[in-house]
């Protein structure tokens, strides 16, 4: 007689708020957007694979949840654009022509990349 012993391991998700304004929220909302770009700072660096993403129109106050599948961490945004789908993060193909990391600096200064990096979460819609 054989002796099997299972051993599970639970880790409780847990649940962060973000905002967005209407058109990523909309994006993500229909499925268009599939990874948020962020600072990778001190509150976001608590944000697990699997975790829970509560997002929120900063207009009309909908909310959408949406599940973490991955983090994909970067030194800067540069580094980010060049390496993920661009499409996937919510650009059009038209927006792609155009697109340039340094966008991302009138929300996220040089200064705060260089000491935080940059986080692409890639996000599965769970509504």
């Amino acid at each position: 007689m054989t002796h099997v012993e299972t051993l599970v391991a639970f880790r409780q998700s847990k649940v962060h708020d973000m905002n967005l304004n209407p058109s990523p929220f909309e994006k993500i909302r229909s499925g268009q957007k599939t990874i948020e770009l962020r600072l990778f700072d001190e509150k976001r660096q608590s944000i697990k694979t699997g975790d829970i993403i509560v997002f929120t129109n900063t207009l009309s106050g909908e909310r959408v949840r949406t599940k973490v599948i991955k983090l994909h961490c970067f030194n800067n945004f540069e580094e980010l654009y060049n390496s993920l789908p661009l499409l996937k993060c919510g650009y059009s193909e038209n927006d792609i022509e155009t697109a340039h990391s340094l966008d991302m600096e009138k929300y996220y200064s040089l200064e705060k990349q260089k000491k935080y990096g940059v986080v692409g979460i890639e996000l599965y819609l769970i509504n």
